[in-house]
């Protein structure tokens, strides 16, 4: 449930109502909106101790969250979540592009598609260190080595990272290196995996698993919100039906439900909704035209070559016509795509 402070409400008052749900075993979530104060609290049936609050100093009402899901919920938090990440605004009005190889295979190639994204306009630099795949045979990663590589290129391009933790212990590790932590859809119910990028406190990029609801991935976003970790960014990546003509279903209806339900930022991976290069800029268009607030996608020098989806990685210049595209898009619906950094390349590279 949700208690609505008294627009006059004192930090004195507001303290007072979060000691007593401490008291009482439940955990309290304070927002504080342009004006007034609201406290949630989440717990074991909380709504039974509602006659605790209600004649409490400052307090206006008590509202029930009706969602299984509490913090994630817009009857929580009514206005969009934002978050900077070095320079630029996560959920805000800008379009936010996320690009990059799918794994990183060397630091040669890392920093000629992070130079190449870059000058197209990409904000932030995604590429694979881990990676989980269907068959055990296939390149699962560099590891920590990819990291290195990761973040060697970020100090070079100016450029955050994006990377992917598969398990709770590698969330201190990953952390370490990249500004953001992707949790992949195959992990998007790894709840100890959620419980520890909860309690890191780092940014997060959720992806909605192969055959996952909506509301299933916002009860995946609360696991993480739970430990008051509101950096977060949900990512639809396709599901699972059916149709056998793409790699996944690009499900463009979650980006205007999901942005209905939650006050959380919303970005679409048309690569891997799509698996085939050749529709993934028409999704990206339809995706802004949605009310994405970013997107990520796959790009590669050299597709025919790359160690891990290659078939639905752009090549540099198809990222670039695909960003110009995006801009105009973004335009149409009242946003903008915010201008990218430049970085000086340094001698000997690519």
């Amino acid at each position: 449930m949700m208690i609505i402070m008294r627009t006059n409400a004192t930090a004195k008052e507001i303290k007072a109502v979060v000691d007593r749900v401490q008291t009482l075993g439940f955990q309290p979530h304070s927002s504080q909106g342009a004006e007034r104060t609201i406290i949630g609290i989440v717990g074991n049936n909380p709504i039974s101790a509602q006659d605790q609050f209600i004649h409490m100093e400052g307090v206006d009402r008590i509202v029930p969250i009706s969602r299984p899901y509490k913090l994630a919920s817009r009857e929580f938090i009514p206005e969009n979540s934002t978050f900077p990440l070095d320079g630029v605004q996560i959920g805000g009005e800008g379009v936010i592009l996320i690009a990059g190889p799918c794994a990183v295979e060397d630091r040669n190639l890392l920093l000629e598609t992070a130079y190449a994204v870059q000058e197209a306009g990409a904000h932030v630099l995604r590429g694979g260190a881990y990676k989980p795949r269907t068959s055990p045979y296939a390149f699962q990663g560099l590891g920590e080595k990819a990291l290195e590589m990761l973040a060697e290129v970020r100090e070079i391009t100016g450029m955050p990272v994006v990377t992917e933790a598969m398990a709770s212990e590698q969330v201190p590790l990953v952390a370490k290196y990249a500004d953001v932590i992707q949790i992949g859809a195959r992990n998007m119910q790894n709840y100890n995996l959620l419980n520890a990028v909860g309690e890191s406190q780092h940014p997060v990029l959720l992806k909605r698993g192969l055959s996952s609801t909506i509301e299933e991935l916002l009860m995946a976003a609360e696991y993480i919100l739970s430990h008051g970790n509101r950096r977060i960014i949900l990512c639809e990546r396709g599901i699972r039906t059916f149709e056998t003509s793409t790699r996944n279903t690009t499900d463009i209806n979650a980006i205007p439900v999901l942005k209905t339900l939650t006050h959380l930022p919303v970005m679409l991976d048309p690569s891997h909704s799509t698996g085939q290069w050749q529709y993934v800029t028409a999704v990206a268009r339809a995706a802004v035209a949605a009310g994405a607030d970013g997107l990520i996608i796959e790009v590669h020098p050299k597709p025919e070559e790359a160690l891990s989806d290659g078939g639905q990685s752009l090549k540099p210049e198809r990222f670039a016509e695909l960003v110009r595209q995006i801009r105009g898009i973004s335009e149409a619906v009242g946003r903008y795509v915010p201008p990218s950094k430049t970085s000086k390349k340094v001698e000997g590279s690519h």
